[in-house]
């Protein structure tokens, strides 16, 4: 699933073909995606102008003249590819060009002065809707969603707060979209070996007993802004089906530190342990058990 970097990347990635663009016309070649397309999608969105790009958690918000807002969610697989515009994007090793079309494209959206915008769904996982502008966040799929951890609403006060009662381990109360919002596997793994805390550790020891943020929640919080904005900076990670909207492989996987490395070494400074897998809730975990305490 792609987390927080993956989709600010594809948001960046939009902003100069779509921010501002007209939408000629639309093609809507199946009538569902996860959920069934808005009705009459195509004609609603032939004729308006996209106003703002946007994201909040994993959704990219495409802000439409009239009020409304269209809520784009990238699924298992989703990615979205820009024909027919100059898109900027990161040279080097990892460029892997995209296929021109194929039975997956669902959604074509053709802008005046010929770009096309397409997405792409294979295992159709991904969702596209189209809400009021002034219903957006009270939506379902938003309705309830915790800060962003790049947001000036997320600090070590907040997460030692959010934290202070849950009996749950520290990794899985990252996961939760109603604590922070954007966080996934990948970056929480990431983040807390950069804390050095145990993914076991239980979350309420960010806390002291009245509350207030330990040294434990001002390094969790620092390691996760430093690990966002570096997988941002690199385009995200290219695992399985992500790629930039310019076709490019993000690149961050190459630098991780736990995440995908069972049984290699840790590769702190004079740590000679090997790095962990565990499962919690379903999920893998990647830790250095000497590390991060």
């Amino acid at each position: 699933m792609p987390e927080l970097p993956e989709v600010e990347t594809v948001r960046r990635g939009l902003m100069p073909v779509l921010q501002g663009a007209v939408i000629e016309s639309a093609e809507a070649r199946r009538p569902d995606l996860r959920w069934p397309l808005p009705e009459n999608f195509a004609e609603r969105l032939a004729g308006r102008r996209v106003e703002a790009i946007g994201r909040r958690a994993k959704y990219l918000l495409a802000d439409l003249d009239g009020g409304e807002v269209m809520i784009l969610h990238l699924g298992m697989s989703g990615s979205i590819r820009i024909e027919g515009a100059p898109v900027k994007g990161r040279p080097g090793r990892f460029h892997h060009p995209r296929a021109a079309g194929g039975p997956h494209d669902h959604v074509v959206l053709h802008l005046a002065g010929g770009a096309t915008v397409t997405f792409n769904d294979p295992r159709r996982f991904g969702a596209i809707l189209i809400v009021p502008y002034d219903q957006i966040m009270s939506h379902p799929l938003l309705a309830g969603l915790g800060p962003e951890p790049l947001g000036n609403g997320f600090h070590a006060e907040y997460l030692a707060r959010a934290c202070a009662r849950r009996q749950t381990a520290l990794k899985a109360a990252l996961l939760d979209q109603k604590l922070v919002a954007g966080l996934g596997n990948i970056y929480v793994c990431e983040a807390l070996f950069r804390a050095g805390l145990s993914p076991r550790r239980l979350a309420h020891t960010l806390a002291t007993a009245d509350g207030a943020p330990t040294r434990r929640a001002e390094r969790l919080v620092t390691a996760i802004r430093d690990v966002l904005r570096e997988a941002i900076h690199a385009g995200g990670s290219s695992l399985r089906d992500h790629r930039q909207v310019n076709g490019e492989l993000g690149y961050f996987q190459h630098t991780f530190k736990v995440y995908g490395r069972e049984g290699q070494p840790c590769q702190t400074l004079h740590c000679k342990d090997t790095i962990r897998r565990i499962v919690q809730s379903g999920r893998s975990t990647f830790y250095c058990p000497t590390c991060q305490r």
